[in-house]
């Protein structure tokens, strides 16, 4: 999937221009946490956000650094927050220098650049224009969407093991002498390991195989070092030792 599958195409703007108060109200009535910001040729210039009103004298959230760190920092620093904290427009507290992608953008693509940039929403550009934006929601909608695709029609149990046993073997956590069974998309996992973790990325990778209904867990752990040997949960649920 690509930036232009997910985004939001409506997108709300507003100008450098626009009061701070009325973009906070924009935001509020529209349940959005952020505004790319437009000039007259519907040019992207910059993007406010919640966070650009953190800081702010009419709430009294101002910063107040102790003389020393004001020194060091330099008139420039304390300039550009006292103007942060009481500019009345937008283009006094928005963020110029924008992280935007094309509509072609691929998914993981953008994830890395949320990741890197610690950032919850990206622009999407047709040259020097928006055209929509993705917001960490949409990612999330995208992943609930999966859950709706067409079924894999090759997803019978022959292939459904075959599919586990070929991603869970090629990893380095892969349980010791891993085995599978699969009757009806009913999955049993069996082997030894020799972390949790294991036992929980054998079992989401299972469950991340087209056509699987349910996951068994039946891998059993030992300690590397004293050997020694513990069942699965399950199993020691089922056998009734768990009470």
């Amino acid at each position: 999937m690509r930036a232009h599958q997910i985004m939001t195409r409506d997108v709300i703007t507003v100008r450098p221009d626009t009061t701070i108060e009325q973009a906070a109200k924009l935001m509020l009535h529209n349940h959005i946490s952020g505004l790319p910001v437009t000039n007259a040729y519907g040019e992207l210039v910059g993007v406010v956000s919640e966070s650009d009103f953190l800081r702010r004298s009419e709430i009294g959230t101002g910063r107040k650094r102790p003389t020393w760190l004001q020194f060091l920092l330099g008139p420039g620093r304390a300039a550009t927050d006292f103007v942060r904290e009481r500019g009345r427009r937008v283009e006094d507290v928005m963020t110029q220098n924008v992280i935007t992608v094309a509509e072609e953008t691929p998914l993981d693509e953008l994830v890395r650049l949320m990741e890197k940039n610690d950032i919850k929403r990206l622009p999407v550009m047709r040259g020097k224009t928006p055209v929509g934006i993705v917001t960490r929601s949409n990612l999330l909608q995208a992943v609930a969407s999966m859950a709706r695709e067409i079924p894999d029609p090759t997803a019978d149990d022959d292939h459904i093991r075959g599919r586990i046993i070929r991603e869970v073997n090629i990893a380095d956590w892969r349980p010791i002498g891993f085995e599978v069974t699969v009757r009806g998309g009913v999955v049993h996992l069996h082997g030894l390991i020799t972390t949790d973790r294991a036992r929980q990325a054998a079992i989401v990778g299972a469950e991340n195989t087209a056509g699987v209904r349910e996951v068994h867990d039946h891998l059993c752990f030992v300690d590397s070092y004293s050997g020694f040997y513990v069942e699965s949960p399950e199993d020691i649920k089922a056998a009734g030792r768990g009470q």
